[in-house]
Formats: C-alpha cells, sequence, structure tokens
C-alpha cells in the first residue's frame, strides 16, 4: 500500500463530533467551533441569512413570548378578520365580546391588527381589563391597533401561534378568511389529537359559520374523514353572554 493510500484510508474512517452533528471523512472540519466563532474574519455577512442564525432569531422569538405573558394570567385569544369595518356588526360584536370577556376575569388576546382583532381589544380595554396584541411581520404594514395593553410582534406565523394557544384557556373565533379558518383548524387539530388539553372552542356567527359547519358533518364525516364526535370540539352560537359562559364552564372560571 503506498503512502497515499495510507493516507487516503485514513481520512475515510475520520470521524469528528460537533455536538449532535457527526462529521466524517471529506466533511470534518478543519478548526474548532470556538475557533471560527473567536476568530476575526472579515468578508460576506451572508451568515446572517442562513438557517442556522434563523434557530437563534427563532430563539429568541419564543423567549420574548414566553417572558412577556408568562405571568399574563387567565386569557381567551379571539380571532377574526382584519378587514372588518369599524361600525360593522362583526367590528360590535368583537366590542362586544372583548368587553365581556374582560368582565368575566379573562385577558383579550388577539393578532393585534386592525377589524375584528381591534375591536376585541377595544372591548377588553374600554372595560378595564388586559388587552393583548401578537403582531406579525407582513409584506404589507398592518401596525398594533392603539388598544392593545401588551403587544409582541413576531417575524415567524408558528412562533406566534404557539402564543396563541399556550397562553389561552379557549378560542372565540369570530367571522374571518384564511388566517383565521388556519388558526380554527389548527385549533381543531390540536385538540382533536390530544395534543393540547381540551378547551373551547366557540364559533361566533352562525349564518357565516353554518356552511363550513354543514361541510365539515356532511363531507369530512360523512366520507369517514372525521369522527361524529369530532363535531363536539367546538360550539357555535350568535350570543355573547352564551360564548362567555362556554369558554367560562370549561375552562373553570364560571
Amino acid at each position: 500500500m503506498t503512502s497515499a493510500e495510507g493516507e487516503a484510508r485514513e481520512e475515510a474512517r475520520r470521524e469528528q463530533h460537533l455536538g449532535p452533528v457527526t462529521r466524517r471523512r471529506g466533511q470534518v472540519q478543519r478548526t474548532t467551533t470556538d475557533q471560527r466563532l473567536l476568530d476575526t474574519q472579515p468578508g460576506p455577512v451572508e451568515w446572517v441569512h442562513q438557517d442556522p442564525w434563523r434557530v437563534m432569531r427563532i430563539q429568541s422569538e419564543f423567549v420574548e413570548g414566553f417572558g412577556t405573558l408568562a405571568e399574563l394570567g387567565p386569557a381567551i385569544s379571539v380571532f377574526g378578520s382584519a378587514r372588518t369595518p369599524v361600525g360593522s356588526e362583526d367590528y360590535e360584536n368583537g366590542v362586544r365580546i372583548g368587553r365581556a370577556l374582560a368582565e368575566a376575569g379573562f385577558a383579550v388576546i388577539t393578532g393585534g391588527g386592525p377589524g375584528t382583532m381591534e375591536a376585541a381589544n377595544k372591548g377588553a380595554y374600554e372595560a378595564n381589563g388586559i388587552s393583548v396584541g401578537l403582531g406579525i411581520e407582513l409584506p404589507f404594514e398592518q401596525g398594533m391597533n392603539n388598544y392593545v395593553d401588551i403587544g409582541v410582534n413576531f417575524r415567524y406565523f408558528f412562533v406566534r401561534k404557539t402564543m396563541f394557544v399556550k397562553y389561552a384557556r379557549g378560542f372565540v373565533v369570530l367571522p374571518g378568511g384564511l388566517g383565521t379558518l388556519d388558526e380554527l383548524f389548527e385549533a381543531l387539530t390540536l385538540v382533536q389529537t390530544r395534543k393540547v388539553t381540551r378547551f373551547p372552542i366557540v364559533l361566533f356567527g352562525t349564518s357565516y359559520w353554518r356552511g363550513l359547519v354543514d361541510w365539515v358533518e356532511n363531507m369530512l364525516i360523512g366520507t369517514g374523514k372525521a369522527a361524529q364526535h369530532d363535531l363536539d370540539l367546538f360550539h357555535l352560537t350568535d350570543d355573547v353572554d352564551e360564548a362567555v359562559s362556554l369558554v367560562s364552564k370549561e375552562t373553570g372560571q364560571a
């Protein structure tokens, strides 16, 4: 065996452990992690946009959210359309729900934006309750509405959605679009699969939600894609007092 062949075999046997990562053969790095951290290396800074760095940003968002909301107390997340006009029936229902939840001892959590989110925050604010907004970075400017007492802005949807679930004891879902449906079905899935302890999900606005509920019953359940008892995962109402009673009863606030 030649010297070159011996070196090749020795290289093939090399194994390097870097935390949870194993590198072998040609993927072994020539410097240590500490060395690369401490060395000054002028040049391109594209690394701040690469996935390992994004993990740190994600971690920081979780830490910031957890730290801000940990002492919030019992809360309900209220969802609905950002496009709901001020003064409309849906907007006024949002105000009434936010106010009633605050009077029942709940903090009110929304996405912090305009429309229904603003309405629920306004109701909580006017009732001297705690009004929380969890904003999200979007390509178009949305901003935090003026009725938010505690506001946290997120880069990542999945971090924000974790906060909606972790710090809420129930959901009230008013008429909304794709974002509202996303939050609704994620909550239903988490409860159905027992990834979270069961908590109440109230759909407010029977005329708006009835078509969706009928589709779930006739198509999902009717074709065996879901079980009949999955209809018990949510409640449908037009009554503010009933909505608050449902979340209060199931969360032990009554």
